[in-house]
């Protein structure tokens, strides 16, 4: 499956990450360069990342399902 991002939150991430080159590297980057780097790391590091956040939620939601189930039944 390949991660895609909207447009607005493509900008964003461009905009974080020329941030983050003139604070941190004392670097300026444009646009392009910019949207390379967002672009190379929704690939390299996104699936990882998304891969992680559902196994936190699978996680999160059988804890739940479990709470539910003695929530629901009444001892008889």
């Amino acid at each position: 499956m390949e991660m895609e991002l909207d447009k607005e939150r493509i900008k964003v991430l461009r905009e974080k990450a020329q941030i983050y080159f003139r604070d941190e590297l004392e670097e300026s980057i444009g646009d392009l360069k910019a949207d390379l780097i967002v672009e190379f790391f929704i690939k390299q590091i996104g699936p990882h990342i998304y891969n992680q956040a559902i196994s936190d939620a699978y996680a999160f939601i059988q804890d739940k399902l479990i709470d539910l189930e003695g929530t629901l039944y009444v001892p008889e």
